[in-house]
């Protein structure tokens, strides 16, 4: 399972509506509003996880 890092609901992998793959590391979301908001500024919660 992988944590959606928009949202942070938990998501699996297999079933995610949308992926991104950013500095070579495959984020996993649960829809995908999410990952648009992901796509526009993906430091801000690349940022946030850390």
């Amino acid at each position: 399972m992988a944590k959606d890092p928009v949202c942070n609901m938990t998501v699996d992998e297999q079933k995610a509506a949308a992926t991104s793959i950013y500095k070579g590391t495959t984020y996993y979301f649960c829809a995908k509003i999410c990952k648009e908001k992901f796509d526009k500024d993906p430091e801000k919660f690349v940022a946030e996880r850390k």
